[in-house]
């Protein structure tokens, strides 16, 4: 019994670990490669690519034509602005996700359009945006007022701290 319900224990976090997933929201475990969004009381986890410089946001996704559905890209601002993105050469529909610096949601861009280079404005001053594929704000209820837990939010003003 006992052996049993290891094996189920170590199988549910194996599965929990390689998509997106919901859990309780108790408490943020943060890692540098997870974006872990807490929505309507729910944890929905992101193993992400990490845009922190220049050179590095300019290219973003730029030329995927496929993502992983529990993959995507936090970019990630010095200081809080106001950006807008584009889809320019990005084949991928994307869902943005428009963060302000306390990680809490702003804005959401639902189902951009691949190779559009119509601005999408973020709305507000942001210090991140993810990058994940359309369809997964909906599907796991990623809307203003979401909150962000990731390592490089500042922990005197997260509004959801890494533990």
């Amino acid at each position: 019994m006992g052996c049993w319900f290891e094996i189920r224990a170590l199988s549910a976090a194996l599965l929990l670990s390689l998509a997106p997933g919901i859990a309780a929201a108790d408490g943020a475990q943060c890692r540098n490669d997870v974006a872990i969004l807490r929505t309507d009381g729910q944890l929905v986890n992101f193993t992400i690519e990490i845009a922190d410089d220049s050179a590095e946001r300019a290219q973003g996704l730029m030329g995927r034509r496929e993502m992983d559905a529990g993959a995507g890209m936090l970019f990630i601002y010095d200081r809080p602005r106001e950006v807008a993105f584009w889809m320019h050469d990005t084949p991928l529909p994307l869902d943005m996700v428009f963060i302000d610096p306390a990680g809490r949601v702003v804005k959401v861009a639902a189902n951009t359009t691949p190779n559009d280079d119509t601005p999408i404005p973020s709305g507000a001053p942001v210090r991140y945006v993810l990058e994940i594929n359309a369809g997964m704000a909906a599907r796991y209820g990623i809307a203003p007022g979401a909150e962000l837990a990731h390592p490089s939010v500042d922990p005197a003003q997260a509004a959801f701290p890494c533990e």
